[in-house]
């Protein structure tokens, strides 16, 4: 059981999706992992309708709601490319409010002057 266990699911809505296209993806929504580790599943779901791509990614992730973005454009590869910005975005804010959580501000500040 290494990090390779992660799948990666391409699906497309009223449109063929080329192997090329499910490459793409996969490189693509490999590097999220590199932003937040505990990712178990992703699922890109590219529907092409009236010359307007539509690009879904779901990520789900251990212990956590699933991750859900969208993003339109009319290169199917540009929505895609949008879409893992937007991903990314979502992943490091979720981090960091994590990060945050575990951490709470103390009050009276007794814990830094026991460091020196």
């Amino acid at each position: 059981m290494g990090d390779d266990e992660m799948q990666v699911t391409v699906s497309g809505r009223h449109m063929a999706v080329s192997e090329s296209v499910k490459v793409y993806c996969n490189e693509k929504a490999e590097r999220l992992t590199r932003f937040y580790d505990r990712i178990q599943a992703i699922e890109v779901v590219l529907d092409g309708h009236s010359g307007l791509h539509t690009a879904e990614m779901i990520v789900h992730s251990e212990g956590t709601q699933p991750f859900v973005a969208t993003e339109q454009h009319a290169d199917l590869y540009a929505a895609i490319d949008l879409l893992i910005d937007k991903m990314e975005r979502q992943l490091t804010r979720h981090k960091e409010r994590m990060r945050n959580r575990k951490h709470p501000p103390r009050v009276g500040g007794e814990s830094e002057s026991t460091l020196g």
